[in-house]
């Protein structure tokens, strides 16, 4: 990317990224060190740095800006302080993302000791843009001293890391199988009391900016919840043959930890259900260890991920400990779902654990295959973690956003997955729905962030620009660079596409409004209204819709489409819902606009029937305690068949947001209804952490009775909508009528037939 365009893309990313939490003011002094490498070797290589310096007045606060390509280990008098510091390249395709971490703590008067251990990828992935080089950025400045990476520090190559043998991760993956030979270590390098051996020289390269690492943009999201290291239960692990397995008690990102005593030179391997059975059709990530003379630990440093952990030890090694480290996104799990329907609380519970194991540098379609921030299934997992999780959870919504313009091709395409270096092509109805009314505005009436829709909205303009129209407004197909529309068959790809840009210019049709561009506002209103119309007129043919070339069966997906972004009106609803009652061709990822619309037709009870059959495979699988990405595993699903989806978790969504009925009226939850809706579901529950606080409704059906509690935080306003025949209400013992308003406080409801 070059040229003008690229100068105002970059523009509004940085804006934004500015805003999302001030640099310090103080200046980058420090310098981009490194050390040689062998031309050719440069591909998974582990690196040392470490600085001796002496402090006479201890800092209150001395903050470091780190910035690496890939990750880094940092070690402060003994202790390991970070744990996997740094993002995955790149906040758009030049630059550098930067950490944030105040080291005072852990100085002391005299002498100290700074060790930071770098990983250097060494190659390009759906997530990663590799830079091409080894580097480390360390600038930490406080009043009276300064500690920064220069030509001082000491660095060396780690030998004891390398590539283990045999096959290799699939190109999408920018990890590689480690290997870590401890017959070669030197494992105090980075310790007060020893000495770094063989230190080399370390190169340095230049201040802030220079290449290849560029602008440094500070990170947006915060580093790793680490839950600790836990051990295995002794009945969770089993022994067959040469291998221990091990149960972990849930699907999760872990690093698997060995106290094992033996000889020198034996190979242990790890292993998870998720590489040997589980891979998603293609080969993901591993580890190995070789040992040396006696007893030792070690903890093998690359997230792993799996319900089950592999260990293959070779005879005459006696393993002493088994244990892992769960690390993941800092956010919690808040969000409540609770219901009389076993199969739905079940279904919530495995789509927030598929959720949160697809959270960490980005949202990512699997934690295996691909760990790759596609752009549509990043619009569900957003709006998932709403409602699943604490605010926390909103920085990766907005991190994805920003990169998704921050990545905008120069002729204007947006493409995913983003960051990437070994990928761009676009898939045209995943980036609508992103830029659109489910993405950017759903992200913003969840967050209040207004910020967001400035700095993006003018790029989105450039995209939306790119379609191109026939004479009644409606657009053509846009090929993009992977014509896909969503998994399965019957795909009536210009409906489908036709419905992503309009529910897209719905969404920027608000963001003008919002945004008080009146002359952009009006447009868009007018061009929908053409649209809709020319839309039934061309497409709806008395009983569903339908291009007329397209042969396939009638696709449910475009009727989804159609009832949420309001195109059919409810004079057609009676002949969809037959389309939904007899048409099952979404995959799970679109599964849940059926499942909405379905609701929002006012059909709760068809609505879970169909959402309980299609989902019964994976939602009752015992084994599992995640979601798939197609509806069975392997050949039986889509593109692989993952095991851990998080696109299949929009059911989590709409139980929360319709069954419940909690959704944001405004921005950030000022106001928001309680309109639930409950089918044959009697009795059901949940909690929303929004922005402004915990908010609560719950209701039981009890023979002609309904009884609602909601509760309302301070600084919001509660619209109940009772279920349609609900009357005779009282409110906390009072009479009252509809419409329903509450202000901050607890209050009951019990409305009769």
């Amino acid at each position: 990317m070059s040229g003008s365009s690229l100068k105002i893309i970059v523009v509004f990313f940085f804006i934004g990224h500015i805003l999302i939490g001030k640099a310090s003011a103080q200046p980058w002094k420090a310098k981009w060190i490194g050390i040689d490498l062998p031309e050719g070797d440069t591909v998974n290589v582990w690196a040392g740095f470490r600085k001796d310096f002496t402090i006479d007045h201890l800092p209150t606060k001395l903050v470091a800006r780190i910035a690496v390509d890939s990750k880094y280990w940092l070690y402060i008098n003994d202790k390991l302080v970070i744990f996997e510091g740094g993002l995955k390249r790149g906040p758009t395709p030049n630059d550098t993302y930067y950490d944030e971490f105040d080291i005072a703590p852990y100085l002391k008067k005299g002498g100290n000791t700074i060790g930071v251990k770098v990983w250097y990828f060494g190659k390009n992935g759906f997530s990663h843009k590799s830079s091409g080089m080894l580097g480390l950025f360390f600038d930490a400045q406080s009043e009276g001293y300064e500690l920064l990476s220069d030509s001082s520090w000491m660095g060396k190559r780690l030998e004891e890391y390398g590539t283990s043998a045999g096959t290799v991760p699939n190109f999408r993956l920018s990890e590689s199988n480690i290997q870590y030979d401890a017959r070669i270590t030197n494992e105090n390098w980075y310790k007060l009391a020893a000495g770094f051996v063989n230190p080399g020289h370390v190169k340095t390269y230049g201040e802030i900016g220079v290449h290849p690492w560029n602008k440094l943009v500070k990170r947006p999201i915060p580093l790793w919840k680490d839950y600790g290291e836990r051990a295995f239960n002794d009945t969770d692990i089993t022994e067959k043959g040469d291998t221990l397995i091990c149960k972990l008690p849930y699907n999760m990102q872990f690093t698997p930890i060995i106290d094992v005593e033996g000889s020198a030179g034996d190979t242990i391997q790890f292993l998870t259900d998720n590489y040997l059975r589980y891979n998603g059709g293609a080969e993901n990530i591993r580890a190995t260890y070789i040992t040396k003379e006696g007893r030792q630990k070690y903890e093998s440093l690359g997230w792993l991920n799996g319900h089950y952990l592999h260990v293959v030890i070779p005879k005459g090694l006696r393993v002493h400990k088994l244990h892992f480290r769960e690390t993941g996104y800092d956010t919690a799990f808040e969000g409540e779902f609770h219901s009389s329907d076993l199969f739905f609380n079940k279904l919530w519970d495995k789509a927030v654990r598929t959720l949160y194991i697809t959270m960490r540098d980005n949202y990512m379609d699997c934690p295996d295959r691909e760990r790759a921030q596609w752009t549509g299934d990043a619009v569900l997992e957003c709006e998932e973690a709403f409602y699943a999780l604490t605010p926390s959870s909103h920085a990766l919504g907005k991190k994805w956003l920003y990169e998704l313009i921050g990545w905008q091709k120069e002729d204007g395409a947006l493409f995913s997955p983003i960051p990437a270096g070994n990928w761009d092509s676009e898939i045209a109805d995943q980036s609508l729905a992103s830029i659109g009314f489910y993405g950017i505005w759903t992200y913003y009436m969840h967050t209040g962030d207004k910020q967001l829709l400035i700095d993006l909205f003018p790029a989105i303009q450039k995209y939306l620009q790119l379609w191109e129209k026939d004479g009644d407004g409606l657009v053509r197909v846009r090929e993009g660079g992977w014509l896909w529309g969503d998994w399965g068959d019957h795909k009536d790809m210009l409906l489908i596409h036709n419905l992503w840009y309009y529910l897209a210019i719905k969404g920027n049709q608000l963001i003008a409004n919002e945004l008080r561009y009146d002359e952009q506002a009006k447009e868009y209103w007018l061009e929908m209204q053409k649209f809709k119309r020319n839309f039934n007129a061309r497409f709806w043919n008395g009983q569903s819709y339908r291009d007329p070339k397209y042969t396939g069966e009638t696709d449910d997906r475009v009727h989804a489409l159609a009832v949420l972004a309001d195109i059919a009106d409810e004079q057609y609803y009676d002949q969809i819902l037959k389309v939904f009652l007899e048409e099952e061709h979404a995959s799970p990822y679109m599964e849940k606009y059926v499942f909405e619309a379905m609701y929002k037709m006012q059909e709760p009870t068809k609505a879970n029937a169909r959402h309980r059959k299609r989902f019964s495979g994976m939602v009752n699988n015992g084994y599992f305690t995640t979601l798939f990405e197609g509806w069975g595993i392997g050949r039986e699903g889509f593109g692989g068949g993952t095991v851990n989806h998080a696109w299949s978790g929009g059911g989590l969504t709409v139980l929360s947001s319709r069954l419940c009925g909690i959704r944001p009226l405004t921005p950030g939850y000022k106001t928001f209804l309680v309109a639930p809706q409950p089918g044959d579901v009697r009795e059901a529950s949940a909690k929303v952490a929004s922005v402004r606080g915990d908010i609560f409704a719950g209701y039981k059906m009890i023979d002609d009775r309904l009884y609602l509690d909601v509760v309302v935080p301070n600084g919001t306003t509660a619209h109940v909508k009772l279920p349609i025949g609900y009357r005779k209400i009282k409110l906390n013992g009072r009479k009252c009528t509809a419409p329903i308003e509450l202000q901050p406080g607890t209050w009951e409801i019990i409305a009769r037939r």
